[in-house]
């Protein structure tokens, strides 16, 4: 049977707020992207070498090997990013039932990476987004900053493997950064207290999807190599209100 794919329903920027308060969720075209984020395509491109190198993810409880990641932690605060001292990722089980509870050090992003005018431009705009949409009164923002490669050579690749979930923040952002030689990957989008949905796939280099996390639950299909060895690589950023997820939970 044919491999059947859906088209993202992309949204000019200059709607992206307005679509984020009226649905939950926005999508750009690479240019697009670029565009949203203040920066060139070029730019955004030459950040995409250290996706080759991501070291593996130590934490996947289902026992596979089809992970690589980094992870990096800012706060946004009246525009300046500041980078702070590498953290331990954590989300409560009621937001990840798989890896949920637990502390999970991660790899730091690169230095090289994170001094580059396209990743400021990138935060900037998450931050820039959230407020916009979600939250005007607020200045200051915390975001995490993770980078993935989910690989074949096991077989399949499992982009969430805790399944249907949200965040627990306020704005999530998921670019993709590349697909090669692979099937599957379909992004698939809910209500989190309502019966509509969208299903897609995201094939360009730099589109993103932006989502309301408190609004909408969000997955990504399994992928499997069409001959070979396939990957998929993205970005995700997430931002939220008040402190990073879990330091505001004494007994996390």
């Amino acid at each position: 049977m044919a491999h059947v794919t859906f088209s993202p329903p992309y949204t000019p920027p200059c709607h992206v707020v307005q679509q984020l308060r009226d649905r939950g969720y926005a999508v750009l075209r690479p240019n697009d992207t670029a565009q949203w984020a203040g920066c060139t395509l070029a730019q955004l491109q030459a950040l995409e070498a250290d996706w080759a190198v991501l070291p593996p993810d130590e934490f996947l409880k289902d026992g596979g090997r089809y992970r690589n990641r980094r992870h990096a932690s800012f706060v946004m605060d009246g525009g300046a990013a500041h980078q702070v001292p590498h953290r331990a990722h954590y989300q409560p089980v009621q937001y990840n039932a798989l890896h949920g509870g637990m502390r999970r050090w991660f790899a730091p992003m690169l230095e090289a990476t994170v001094a580059q005018p396209a990743w400021q431009a990138l935060l900037g705009a998450a931050a820039d987004t959230a407020r916009a949409a979600l939250a005007p009164q607020v200045n200051r923002w915390f975001v995490e900053a993770h980078q993935f490669r989910i690989d074949t050579e096991g077989g399949i690749g499992r982009p969430t493997p805790e399944g249907a979930h949200r965040d627990g923040v306020d704005l999530v952002a998921v670019f993709l950064v590349g697909r090669e030689n692979i099937k599957g990957g379909e992004t698939r989008i809910f209500e989190a207290t309502g019966p509509s949905g969208q299903r897609f796939t995201l094939s360009e280099p730099w589109s993103v999807m932006l989502l309301d996390d408190a609004r909408m639950i969000h997955e990504t299909t399994p992928i499997q190599p069409e001959s070979g060895h396939g990957w998929r690589d993205t970005l995700v950023l997430t931002c939220r209100r008040g402190a990073f997820l879990g330091d505001d939970e004494p007994d996390a």
